[in-house]
């Protein structure tokens, strides 16, 4: 179950918007949303994965509650850029290594294989 507050949406230096409060009771932090260090690059930036090893629903609400852009939604996993790992963690992420990422995501069951993803164009 999900704990949000009626907060505000604000803009934070670096142009994203979140909520005021992210990282003070807007997330159930007895659910775990895992995040791996930032190390895949593209666009310029490196990049972390963002994920849920028991629910879709648990990673789009610690997502929206932290202004995570729903674009940023790959199947099964958030892509987000490494100016943001910092402040997920202070938000609850746990932070993880690639491999035990790969490992907890594939034993969710909620792991989308490379061969069933769409490519988009």
């Amino acid at each position: 179950m999900l704990h949000m507050r009626s907060n505000s949406l604000v803009s934070g230096s670096d142009g994203i918007r979140g909520r005021a409060d992210v990282g003070d009771g807007s997330y159930n932090h007895s659910m775990t949303v895992l995040i791996d260090p930032p190390q895949w690059p593209a666009h310029g930036m490196l990049w972390s994965h963002l994920v849920s090893d028991s629910s879709l629903e648990e990673l789009h609400a610690f997502a929206e509650a932290n202004g995570v852009s729903p674009r940023a939604f790959d199947l099964d996993h958030y892509d987000v850029p490494d100016k943001r790992y910092e402040s997920l963690v202070s938000a609850g992420a746990t932070p993880v290594g690639g491999k035990e990422l790969l490992i907890r995501l594939r034993a969710s069951g909620l792991r989308i294989k490379a061969r069933d993803r769409v490519r988009k164009h």
